[in-house]
């Protein structure tokens, strides 16, 4: 059982207060992201599930035992960080069977412990290289099958794909989605990349200044987002935000539309955002186009494949009334039934 509670957990480093009352509740068998920007607290929420950092008030269970004084050894959780620590002297088989030995696991038990993982993780031939001589998506396999044979019942990944290449993290990211699904462990995955949140989790965490924004599932932050913060850091391009009478005729303080429910037109309608094209950005399978509205200020819009378009012509944007988000002074979602129609 990996099951994961933290009640009113606090970490305060001297006098810098950096997580503020985490309540949080991580099923057995759940992929859970931690996302937000960089100092938000996510990655000290990671190592402080870990043991890596001791927690100033609040507590922490791993599989219904309290593990605030457990030394990390002892929590049954396996760690990957975001640099590979390999043994550069150490072949793969040495570096995946270290933690065994220091367990005192027999020859016998780390031999068919190791070989096993490694053909899981597609090391097999790899077993007697050295770091050296592996690419980086390899050497990250190796630091996962090292955590993998001690058999954790969770496993922490602490940005780890970070220093992979664009396509390495695709083929990594998939790797690990699919580890979970053989596994069916406990993982928390840590990134500031909400596109891996969004393709890897079950469950996403969004973290704000060392505080819990919203839990939910991808599209549950994508569609309902909780507050202004969320719903800007989650989606790419990041959504709209107006302010001023756009809003306010709806009852609001900030009107929220993501680039791909904003419809282009080269005609006007009633209800339309008159602009003028500043650019246009052709990725072939989309285009980006970025529009000064007078009155509002730059609106992004996404358009599925090629429009042919000029920097300086007009434009017309216009919102479907269900795709748009609504939020009050202090952020938060303005409730449906207190909307005003435009």
């Amino acid at each position: 059982m990996a099951e994961l509670r933290l009640r009113n957990v606090n970490k305060v480093f001297q006098q810098t207060h950096v997580l503020h009352d985490i309540n949080l509740h991580i099923a057995d068998g759940d992929f859970v992201v931690f996302v937000g920007p960089s100092g938000c607290g996510k990655s000290t929420l990671l190592r402080t599930i870990a043991g890596l950092e001791d927690i100033t008030s609040g507590e922490l269970y791993i599989g219904g035992a309290l593990v605030n004084d457990v030394a990390p050894a002892k929590r049954g959780v396996g760690m990957v960080f975001q640099s590979y620590a390999l043994y550069p002297h150490m072949t793969v088989y040495e570096n995946m069977a270290f933690g065994l030995k220091l367990d005192g696991a027999g020859q016998d038990e780390i031999r068919s412990k190791v070989e096993s993982v490694a053909q899981t993780l597609q090391l097999g031939a790899l077993l007697k290289r050295k770091p050296a001589a592996l690419s980086g998506g390899q050497r990250q396999r190796v630091a996962i099958g090292r955590a993998i044979v001690r058999e954790p019942k969770v496993f922490l990944f602490d940005e780890p794909l970070s220093n992979l290449d664009a396509s390495l993290r695709v083929q990594t990211r998939l790797e690990i989605a699919k580890l979970h699904e053989r596994l069916g462990s406990t993982m928390i995955y840590v990134t500031h990349d909400q596109v891996e949140a969004m393709t890897l989790a079950d469950k996403i965490v969004v973290m704000n200044q060392g505080r819990i924004e919203q839990v939910g599932t991808p599209l549950e932050l994508y569609n309902q987002p909780a507050s202004e913060f969320v719903a800007t850091f989650i989606g790419s391009p990041r959504m709209n935000m107006l302010k001023g009478k756009a809003a306010e005729d709806l009852g609001g303080a900030t009107l929220g539309i993501r680039p791909e429910h904003l419809q282009v037109r080269t005609q006007g309608e009633a209800g339309d955002w008159k602009g003028v094209l500043r650019m246009a950005e052709h990725l072939g399978s989309d285009t980006y186009v970025y529009v000064d509205v007078a009155g509002v200020g730059e609106m992004t819009a996404r358009i599925v494949g090629e429009m042919e378009l000029e920097p300086g012509c007009e434009l017309y944007l216009h919102a479907p009334s269900q795709h748009m988000h609504l939020f009050d002074a202090q952020g938060k979602p303005v409730d449906a039934s207190l909307r005003r129609t435009a």
